[in-house]
């Protein structure tokens, strides 16, 4: 998130589908090793950003998304034609729940990704997710209204913050009238990453 505390930029739409300005970000993403490996190239930076970026997608069984994490599609779908952000093959590679009003069927893509569908709320997302990812974490992928509705039902365990050095000055704010502290959150881990990037570590308390 930026430093002013916003998890997505303002004007989301199709050219700004994490919001204006939020692409700065996640300059540190960008740089590592990982992100370069996911999308085909053999570069990229190592060392402690390159660490947590790995660590996001080790023993990962399956995925929460919200709606806007799918796509820019708004209310009814049109049709079957939008199939997410990243073409063919999703960089997902196990199912994904998708959090929706609107039904639509499964959709297996390429990679092993397959995007299904949920209306009935963040608890039942959830009981799927745990179903299909067989003894394995589950990550979960945002929005920032996604997190904001896990975090407020105390249902995630950890919580890996990057804070970046952008002021975004607009957009949706993750911790806006949360109290993580009376939620039972505390920081267990923090660590200096990179040129663009401060790492924190939120643990839920049992």
């Amino acid at each position: 998130m930026s430093i002013d505390g916003f998890g997505a930029g303002p004007d989301q739409d199709l050219e700004n589908p994490l919001g204006v300005g939020a692409p700065e970000m996640f300059e540190w993403f960008f740089r590592t090793r990982t992100w370069q490996q996911m999308h085909g190239g053999s570069e990229g930076e190592s060392g402690v950003d390159d660490d947590f970026a790995a660590q996001a997608f080790d023993n990962i069984g399956a995925w929460i998304l919200g709606r806007n994490m799918f796509g820019p599609v708004r209310g009814p779908w049109p049709d079957d034609e939008w199939k997410g952000w990243w073409g063919e093959e999703p960089p997902y590679h196990v199912p994904a729940i998708v959090l929706t009003h609107h039904p639509r069927a499964t959709i297996p893509m390429k990679g092993g990704t397959e995007f299904r569908f949920v209306t009935d709320g963040i608890e039942s997302a959830l009981e799927q997710a745990r179903d299909a990812a067989q003894g394995k974490d589950i990550r979960l992928g945002g929005g920032v209204s996604t997190i904001r509705q896990y975090l407020q039902a105390r249902l995630i365990d950890d919580l890996h913050l990057v804070i970046s050095p952008v002021l975004l000055g607009r957009g949706e704010e993750l911790f806006h009238g949360i109290d993580a502290r009376a939620l039972g959150y505390e920081c267990v881990k923090h660590a200096a990453g990179g040129r663009a990037a401060a790492h924190v570590i939120l643990r839920k308390r049992t």
